[in-house]
């Protein structure tokens, strides 16, 4: 055993949990099967209890990820063990267990390889709601919690809870099989494994809650399944390209978007030097091949929203009424209180804060946003621009009061004490 330096044994073992836990858990499911979910989710977390037990006095392993993969496998053979009638199917079982350690990966190359990949896929059965697919998915493969799938969705912890034990017990009632579909399934689940992808991306690039406002391991895990599919026969769709540019594009500009001390870097502020060259080229790209087909998704519009801002040189140069165009057929195609919120900012930076102020205000439906901090932020930074810093101050406040990150609480408190806004996308 190594002690790995000076690293804590705690924080090695935390930080491995959050990157790997979800590949981990799904890796684990399929070879135990679906309708083990539970299972598999529970040995990994007694896994990482043991990490916690065991490394600050044996020191941490040379392979923590070797370690922890190890152990959560020996706890599902044990509960496999438990569960079953050891005396009458033992020659069952053991040969099981030889056929899950020795298992080789498909070579077909029509066959979905990474266990991921895989599971983001069974997850999508048609026997389970909409809302289910997604909930367990984010949940069980993508790793994040009932409040973040509920912020991504404007819904609550809650409501996202309930989902998840009405989805995990119609999988055990219907013993759906781990088996990724075939030619004619994979395409019509394919659409919901790509906004499974968006919204993990979209937690790791704007955190919900949480001491950071971006989380990179998320960023990074939704960027690799995305080209992975992006180069996979079956699934190189031009709506799966144009996810891979939405994401690539993004991501390009990751590294401006806080300072050194963890504080937000407005867009307008940003030092696009830092901007990833090569992300943005493969980007680029990604959408040139996205124009292959006949059916815009929503992915391409916004690709091309962001491939505005990263192919301007310089913020003065930004095409906003491009992005107000986008938006407006962003809008058409996907019309959500939060492309609608979304559109005001560009519309403020083309037409001004005032009738941006009104459309904002005018946006149906935008109870659910209300109780969002952005809409706040939002609404505060068109104010301010009107010329009353008192009300903008106060509609600052009540963003800082609402968000759940702490970059950007920090972020609203001082906005609130200055009153004045970005008017623009951090």
């Amino acid at each position: 055993m190594s002690q790995s330096g000076e690293r804590s044994p705690t924080l090695v073992a935390d930080d491995l949990f959050r990157r790997e836990g979800a590949r981990l858990v799904a890796s684990l499911a399929a070879h135990l099967g679906t309708h083990r979910l539970q299972l598999a989710e529970d040995v990994v977390q007694e896994a990482l209890v043991r990490a916690l037990q065991t490394w600050p006095y044996r020191g941490i392993p040379e392979n923590p990820a070797a370690w922890l993969t190890q152990a959560a496998k020996n706890l599902a053979l044990d509960a496999l063990r438990r569960e079953q009638n050891w005396q009458r199917k033992e020659a069952q079982i053991t040969a099981e267990q030889e056929r899950w350690l020795t298992r080789d990966e498909p070579s077909d190359e029509h066959v979905l390889t990474d266990d991921t990949l895989r599971m983001l896929f069974v997850c999508f059965h048609p026997q389970l709601s909409i809302e289910a697919q997604l909930a367990l998915a984010l949940r069980t493969v993508c790793g994040l919690s009932p409040a973040e799938i509920g912020a991504a969705f404007l819904t609550s912890e809650a409501a996202i809870a309930k989902r998840l034990v009405r989805a995990r017990q119609l999988i055990r009632d219907l013993r759906l099989p781990f088996a990724v579909p075939d030619a004619s399934e994979l395409q019509q689940r394919l659409d919901g494994v790509l906004t499974a992808l968006y919204l993990l991306f979209n937690e790791g690039y704007k955190a919900s809650s949480g001491d950071r406002l971006i989380r990179e391991e998320l960023c990074h895990e939704a960027m690799r399944l995305t080209r992975l599919l992006a180069e996979h026969p079956m699934t190189s769709q031009p709506a799966t390209n144009a996810l891979l540019a939405l994401i690539c594009l993004n991501a390009a500009r990751l590294r401006a978007r806080v300072n050194l001390a963890g504080e937000i870097v407005r867009l307008h502020h940003q030092d696009r030097s830092q901007w990833d060259a090569r992300l943005i080229q493969e980007g680029i790209l990604a959408l040139g091949a996205a124009s292959s087909g006949e059916i815009i998704s929503s992915y391409h519009l916004e690709a091309g929203i962001a491939a505005c801002h990263c192919l301007a040189p310089d913020e003065a140069s930004t095409d906003w009424t491009r992005i107000l165009s986008l938006y407006d057929q962003l809008l058409l195609l996907k019309p959500t209180p939060i492309v609608a919120m979304n559109r005001c900012v560009a519309l403020a930076r083309v037409r001004g804060a005032s009738e941006a102020l009104e459309a904002l205000e005018s946006i149906p439906n935008r109870h659910s946003l209300e109780a969002q901090h952005l809409y706040h932020a939002i609404r505060a930074s068109f104010i301010a621009k009107l010329g009353h810093p008192a009300e903008a101050r106060a509609a600052y406040q009540r963003a800082a009061d609402l968000a759940q990150c702490d970059a950007e609480r920090e972020f609203l408190q001082s906005q609130a004490g200055a009153a004045i806004g970005p008017g623009d996308d951090a």
